[in-house]
């Protein structure tokens, strides 16, 4: 609202607020993040078809990479054929998987127990008839514990904004971003609080991914399980094409403020960025061909893929909170400059909480995907424009602060797997 101009959201803020090298910092790690997610979603694809056909299981086995390599490759086809369809796909897509989900709370709502669900509702008891165990720790301990989950789940909110520039109406962007944030919010908060009132804290813990499945077998048998597999991959075919197509506005974008090479402007007659999403794919493929090396792939993705957005969306609150403290906040919008000051401000420190709780080994393979990157920035610079500083003073001083803690990561790491 407060920066309708700035159709690239999220690389755009950071772009704007905090210079080129800033821009593509945020660009190349938002980027990278979101194919690794893509990565995880073939993964989860995978790991929910085994229930169907068992060659599958954990998600990263050869088989699994083979067939998440060839839908990676149909998704790069179909986004070529230009937002429309991809749309179109994606909105086939969302009734598919909400109607399961739908028919999971329904189903979930009529067992609940509210003496089950206070039962050592605080986590700190051990009771074995419900295979609950101490978890030892304190509520802001288990907090921290699900932040890179919770900033998983909520990634690609940011979705309207990052194609707002494809949008017929910019206050739509804002509509559809609130509206799909408090959807989501509540579906979340349902679909994870409601089964305590069915199982202990126990009982959850142990079950496989999907465990919304696992629940629905015990519940009502074999033909619930059946039906929440089969949307979780409508979930994850559907949410994949719609980020593909997000996916592709980011190098689009830093392409053209320089920060990306030129070749990434590339567009088809379709009007779909042919580059850019061609790179978005490669960058796909070999993710998942190394998720074969992961012990627990799903989780091991997840956690990585949030460990580096977190950075973009610090810049993000850090923008807005910008803006209102240089009196650039604008007037005659919805929310008021104090409001936005306030949200700026509780938004970067948040973000900062959340880069806290990811903990040292995903903190650190983040920082060596954001190292890879910055030869990149230099090569455009250089090639796109010559006449043009690659660094500032403050710049060196980060890049140099990044290729120093990489250089330690990549020891500790060494030093810890080896």
């Amino acid at each position: 609202a407060a920066k309708p101009d700035l159709t690239a959201g999220i690389y755009m803020y950071a772009q704007e607020g905090f210079g080129n090298f800033s821009g593509f910092f945020v660009g190349f790690g938002y980027w990278v993040s979101n194919c690794f997610a893509l990565a995880a979603y073939s993964i989860l694809a995978m790991d929910t078809l085994n229930y169907f056909f068992p060659y599958f299981k954990g998600g990263n086995n050869i088989p699994a990479i083979i067939v998440g390599s060839f839908i990676v490759w149909i998704m790069f086809s179909i986004c070529l054929a230009g937002v429309k369809s991809a749309s179109f796909l994606n909105v086939i897509g969302t009734i598919g998987k909400l109607i399961p989900v739908l028919i999971f709370l329904i189903i979930i709502i009529f067992g609940f127990k509210i003496s089950l669900f206070l039962t050592d509702f605080w986590g700190n008891q051990t009771i074995p008839s419900l295979h609950d165990h101490n978890l030892n720790s304190s509520i802001l301990s288990q907090v921290k514990s699900t932040m890179l989950v919770v900033l998983w789940l909520f990634m690609g909110i940011e979705g309207a904004v990052v194609v707002s520039g494809r949008a017929k109406s910019q206050k739509d962007v804002g509509k559809s971003t609130f509206i799909g944030y408090i959807f989501i919010l509540i579906v979340y908060a349902l679909v994870s609080l409601l089964p305590y009132g069915s199982f202990s804290q126990g009982e959850l813990a142990k079950m496989s991914n999907p465990s919304v499945a696992q629940i629905m077998l015990v519940k009502v048998g074999e033909w619930g399980s059946v039906i929440i597999n089969i949307g979780v991959l409508i979930s994850v075919l559907s949410s994949w094409l719609a980020w593909m197509v997000m996916l592709g506005e980011i190098p689009y974008a830093a392409a053209k403020s320089q920060t990306f090479p030129k070749a990434f402007l590339k567009q088809n007659k379709k009007g779909a960025n042919s580059t850019a999403l061609l790179w978005t794919t490669i960058v796909i493929q070999v993710t998942l061909i190394l998720s074969y090396f992961a012990g627990n792939a799903w989780d091991t993705m997840i956690s990585v893929t949030s460990a580096m957005a977190v950075p973009c969306y610090f810049f993000s609150c850090l923008y807005l909170f910008k803006l209102t403290i240089k009196k650039q906040y604008p007037t005659g919008i919805f929310a008021s400059k104090t409001n936005a000051f306030i949200t700026g401000l509780i938004g970067s420190l948040f973000t900062l909480f959340i880069f806290y709780s990811a903990g040292l080994n995903y903190l650190l393979m983040a920082l060596i995907a954001y190292a890879i990157g910055v030869p990149l920035f230099i090569y455009t610079r250089k090639k796109d424009a010559p006449g043009e500083k690659v660094f500032t003073k403050t710049n060196i001083f980060f890049v140099c602060a990044i290729y120093i803690l990489t250089a330690i990561a990549i020891v500790y790491i060494f030093m810890k797997y080896m």
